[in-house]
């Protein structure tokens, strides 16, 4: 069984920065690509960026130059350092692992944490 928890969302004015944190945690062998997602009642879902265990990282194209995804293979935790935030990026942020464990390679998601910023 694989764990995903995130922590680190809040309210925050616009222009300012918050850090998101996702640990994966049990039976894990290894993860694969992590990423950041975001869903808002009007959008759906979205990706916000992934980071591959190599080490390449993808944007979506609204974050490009302001988020930062970051992973800690030893503590099988990803990051995401968002800053310049806009109203336009308040969501409910998820966390993804995609782990390998003795059932196989699953992608597992965390409960979410909300990120609100102000105008």
């Amino acid at each position: 069984q694989v764990q995903v928890v995130e922590s680190g969302g809040g309210l925050v004015q616009a222009g300012g920065s918050l850090r998101l944190s996702c640990v994966a945690s049990g039976s894990i062998l290894r993860i694969e690509t992590m990423g950041w997602y975001r869903q808002t009642p009007g959008r759906g879902r979205e990706l916000v960026a992934t980071i591959t265990r190599g080490g390449i990282s993808n944007y979506a194209d609204s974050v490009k130059g302001r988020f930062t995804i970051s992973r800690d293979d030893a503590k099988n935790m990803v990051r995401i350092q968002m800053d310049s935030l806009n109203p336009e990026d308040t969501a409910v942020y998820y966390c993804n692992a995609n782990a390998v464990s003795a059932i196989g390679l699953r992608s597992y998601w965390g409960q979410g944490t909300q990120v609100t910023v102000s105008s």
